[in-house]
């Protein structure tokens, strides 16, 4: 089962907004008396650029992506038994989620500003889940095993 994590849509706000203004222009050379093709080039291209924003906010681009082998990250795929850790660290950009590899300048860094805030607890308990489930682990219950063989 694939899991895909999409980036924060508030990040593409300028978007639309760039649009909205282009088509603000376009407004304004036409009251001014600017001629049409000027006015029509202005009022398409905001047009144009306003439907790509919205678009873009209804659906952001894709994060991640969390498979039953790899994890895609932004593109870059990594196995996940290449994949030794999962935590948290701080970067010059702000707090990251890093899927640390067996070689460490492999390592893969996850904004978590690039994320809703819902998600960023999601995103790493799924991470670790996936890791445990990848390398055979379990999480501990808090009770001993039985001995297969007790001593005697």
């Amino acid at each position: 089962m694939r899991t895909t994590y999409r980036m924060r849509s508030g990040r593409f706000l300028g978007i639309p907004a760039t649009g909205l203004i282009l088509l603000g222009v376009a407004v304004l050379f036409w009251g001014i008396g600017v001629p049409t093709a000027g006015v029509a080039v202005f009022g398409a291209l905001g047009g144009l650029i306003l439907l790509a924003g919205l678009w873009i906010l209804l659906r952001p681009p894709v994060l991640l992506k969390l498979g039953s082998d790899d994890v895609q990250v932004r593109g870059l795929r990594t196995a996940w038994t290449d994949i030794t850790e999962v935590g948290r660290t701080t970067t010059t950009q702000g707090e990251a989620v890093v899927l640390r590899t067996k070689q460490e300048e492999h390592s893969v860094l996850i904004p978590v500003q690039w994320l809703a805030p819902a998600q960023v607890d999601k995103l790493e308990n799924d991470l670790r889940e996936r890791l445990n489930k990848a390398n055979g682990y379990t999480i501990w219950d808090g009770t001993a095993a039985e001995p297969a063989d007790p001593a005697e």
